[in-house]
């Protein structure tokens, strides 16, 4: 019998994704007054002692000293490297098409994870995810803006490094807490911001207004905490390749977001994407729904508490 927390993972990816995509629309408008090692070190610092207080509530396995090249890699590469050139990819373009290239993900992820956790690569779940990318193509298409290489890059390898970090916590989230693995992994990327972020400041003074200590706030507690639990919560309960389907919403929140904060215009390119996402999201749900036996073998690993 399935828990809770099972139960309820879609809603969890769902969310997780809809903070992201409003991730990229408030980073616009703060990178424009804070650099971006700042403002990741301001979302780590807030989010680590959020973290830090609720694991005193309650009492999680501590990390094995095996795994801690686990939690360092993830927090190096995840949330220290991958995460700070996402906001520069933001940065050197714009929102909605920093999401597009971010929507990317599902596609490096599903390889990563057949390769190495050796999971299954379905026709419906290849169906529903080119179904969501096609999608996302037809949204931005609709939406104009400037397109910098440099932005490109930048978000590209973030995508593969962020796909490569998504991996590492599928293979030790079974063991953990998502609590545990999250909190660490950002104490990690914290260390490493702090440094940074004082050499940026030195060339690069930042505008502390209402308006950025607000976005900041939301963008540390919801986009970086609970996201990121919702996320590896995620990636402990059901396949990696599944939680990959859920990406194509974080370029439809951005797109939407962008037109409502940011003036961009779209078209009728815009609907048809819409429909076309959420044809892919829903046929790679339905095919997890009709597959209990799959989960059954391992794939919904549940977590030692």
């Amino acid at each position: 019998m399935k828990t809770l927390h099972e139960r309820l993972v879609y809603l969890y990816l769902f969310l997780t994704f809809f903070l992201w995509g409003s991730l990229y629309v408030v980073s616009k408008y703060v990178l424009d007054k804070v650099p971006p090692f700042t403002v990741s070190l301001v979302r780590y610092a807030i989010s680590f002692l959020l973290l830090l207080v609720l694991i005193r509530i309650k009492k999680f396995r501590p990390v094995e000293r095996q795994d801690y090249k686990y939690i360092f890699m993830i927090g190096f590469f995840g949330y220290f490297v991958a995460l700070v050139l996402q906001l520069l990819g933001t940065k050197f373009s714009n929102a909605s098409f920093a999401a597009l290239v971010n929507s990317l993900n599902p596609i490096v992820i599903m390889i990563m994870a057949a390769i190495f956790l050796h999971e299954r690569l379905t026709i419906q779940k290849v169906i529903g995810l080119a179904l969501g990318i096609v999608g996302v193509y037809f949204i931005i298409g609709g939406v104009h803006g400037s397109d910098m290489m440099t932005g490109i890059i930048l978000s590209l390898i973030s995508v593969l490094l962020w796909s490569y970090v998504s991996i590492i916590i599928r293979k030790i989230g079974h063991k953990y807490h998502p609590l545990i693995i999250t909190a660490w992994s950002m104490g990690v990327a914290l260390v490493f911001t702090l440094p940074a972020s004082a050499v940026e400041l030195m060339h690069t003074p930042a505008v502390w207004d209402a308006g950025v200590v607000a976005s900041l706030l939301y963008m540390a507690v919801m986009c970086t905490c609970v996201a990121h639990l919702l996320w590896n919560e995620s990636l402990s309960l059901i396949e990696a390749g599944t939680c990959s389907a859920f990406y194509p919403v974080q370029p439809l929140t951005a797109t939407i977001l962008g037109i409502l904060f940011l003036g961009e215009a779209v078209s009728l390119s815009f609907w048809i994407g819409t429909a076309l996402i959420l044809m892919g999201v829903m046929l790679c749900l339905i095919h997890f729904s009709k597959a209990p036996a799959a989960c059954q073998t391992g794939c919904c690993s549940s977590r030692e508490r």
